[in-house]
């Protein structure tokens, strides 16, 4: 018995840790450190949100402690600077969805024509060389195409339109549309090319043409990502700034006329935030009661995007 006691009473060493345990723990910790780092760098998006979102709506709120819904909503002008002030939101959202439209009439064929061409037609040496041009397009500065059109542009049409003013919103759409081109065939073309090549080589066993394949097969198994393409292209036409500042006019009116010049809630906010407005005036409020509508109108966009890729995801 004494000898089991004096047995159970020895201290025991502690076994030491092998290479091979010491290493894979500082693997673990490297591995949550670097997971830490990503979820830092991700939350960084979602913050920003929420404090845009923060901003827009605390200054929304303060604004319409003097002026009412019903007005901003209703009302058919847009003066807030002067005297006799009225708050018609619709003014801005007509010359926003004017512009946009006209983009979009511009991007949407042609983008979609050029991204069937890349995926369907265009040989590998070919493609390796437009593509990469066609998205240089997308790195000029909007200012540039801005004064395209207004230079360029606008004069090409009054040649053809005679009655069309120096300043339109058909001139900016046009341009705009351009400029949103690779945003679409881009897109576009990789929903394309992610079409497994059996589906291709389906039909043409079954006597398809190509263009035949391309239209009738490629393009519906590709449904959802062009459907993003088509809705990245409209969110990006709708906040677009400069073209339409440059070539629109600004000029608040509202008409869905596009040979008119009109002002879209972009080019608004970027007129009164050069000013001398003093903070928190109900005139400088006005920028984030059309800044929070114009983030209203993306959301919506995004949400239609969500709902058209969950409806028609390939399934292949």
């Amino acid at each position: 018995m004494s000898a089991q006691l004096t047995h159970l009473s020895v201290p025991m060493t502690p076994r030491p840790i092998s290479g091979r345990l010491r290493k894979n723990a500082l693997r673990n910790i490297k591995e949550r450190s670097i997971e830490a780092v990503l979820l830092a760098a991700a939350s960084v998006a979602v913050f920003t949100t929420i404090a845009i979102l923060y901003i827009l709506i605390g200054e929304t709120i303060d604004f319409f402690k003097h002026v009412t819904i019903g007005r901003f909503l209703t009302d058919r002008q847009w003066t807030p600077l002067f005297d006799d002030a009225h708050f018609g939101i619709i003014v801005l959202l007509t010359g926003t969805l004017t512009s946009t439209a006209v983009a979009l009439m511009v991007a949407i064929p042609l983008g979609t024509v050029i991204a069937i061409y890349l995926s369907e037609f265009a040989g590998h040496r070919t493609r390796e060389i437009v593509k990469p041009i066609l998205e240089l397009l997308s790195g000029v500065p909007t200012i540039v195409f801005g004064y395209f059109a207004l230079l360029f542009v606008t004069p090409l049409l009054q040649q053809l339109i005679p009655s069309l003013p120096g300043f339109s919103i058909l001139s900016a759409g046009l341009v705009m549309g351009i400029m949103i081109v690779p945003y679409v065939s881009s897109l576009s073309e990789d929903a394309m090319r992610a079409v497994p090549m059996s589906l291709r080589e389906g039909s043409y066993a079954m006597g398809g043409t190509r263009l035949q394949t391309a239209l009738r097969v490629v393009m519906p198994a590709a449904t959802s990502g062009i459907a993003s393409a088509y809705i990245l292209g409209s969110s990006r036409a709708v906040g677009e700034t400069m073209i339409v500042a440059i070539a629109g006019g600004m000029q608040p009116s509202l008409t869905l006329n596009p040979l008119e010049p009109a002002a879209t809630i972009t080019t608004y906010i970027v007129q009164v935030a050069l000013g001398d407005l003093p903070h928190g005036s109900t005139g400088y409020q006005t920028i984030f009661a059309a800044g929070l509508t114009l983030m209203l109108i993306t959301l919506t966009f995004n949400v239609v995007g969500y709902f058209l890729r969950k409806r028609f995801r390939e399934t292949y």
